[in-house]
């Protein structure tokens, strides 16, 4: 099978979402095999460079307060333990721009699926388990080092502006698609699975997936 994982490293319900179907590939192996690729997707594209207060930004954008806000977290947190996956407490108070990871993870990807998949999830954490910023280059190159990638080669990539063409497009093309909201999982270009679904709901559309082809 091939899976596009179009998603956002600013997107909780990614982090969730990717281990869970990373679960469920566990579970129908090795009868139903996949290659996974991570897709861009920006939650906030037009965001400043020094972000936005998380609180603030979130109320603006969804018409929620603080305790709603402090009550979706803890829900989040809890799915997110269910999957395997740490959302720090307390750590992450600041949304940013994104779009200088997702050229990174594009560049990954050249590197074969292994790579990308370990970048994925270093930036995932760095946000997420760590609070750290995923549009200062400092971290970019930390998460590249701990996916095991060459540091050097990738801060050629950031310093240069590479990939930047690469990610539009790409971006666009999952746009013009229908995909306003991610996660977004794409099974062999014509099966959609929207949200951080449960492990059990993936496993059973890949075993589907499968029997039909």
């Amino acid at each position: 099978m091939k899976i596009d994982f179009v998603s956002d490293v600013s997107c909780p319900w990614c982090a969730i979402g990717l281990n869970a179907l990373e679960q469920a590939l566990t579970r129908v192996a090795p009868d139903i095999t996949a290659q996974l690729h991570f897709q861009p997707f920006e939650l906030n594209p037009q965001m400043a460079a020094e972000g936005q207060e998380i609180v603030e930004h979130l109320g603006q954008k969804y018409g929620i307060d603080a305790q709603q806000i402090a009550n979706n977290t803890e829900a989040i947190r809890q799915r997110g333990a269910s999957v395997g996956f740490t959302f720090g407490i307390g750590k992450r108070s600041r949304i940013y721009n994104t779009f200088n990871a997702h050229r990174l993870l594009h560049w990954s990807g050249l590197q074969g699926e292994s790579a990308q998949r370990s970048l994925k999830h270093a930036l995932l954490k760095a946000y997420f388990t760590d609070g750290q910023n995923p549009s200062d280059n400092a971290v970019l190159l930390a998460a590249a080092s701990a996916a095991g990638l060459d540091v050097d080669a990738a801060r050629l990539v950031l310093d240069r502006n590479e990939f930047a063409a690469e990610v539009r497009q790409a971006e666009a093309f999952y746009q013009q698609q229908g995909i306003h909201s991610v996660p977004a999982v794409i099974i062999n270009d014509r099966h959609l699975i929207s949200g951080g679904q449960p492990v059990e709901v993936f496993e059973q559309a890949l075993r589907q997936i499968a029997a039909e082809a």
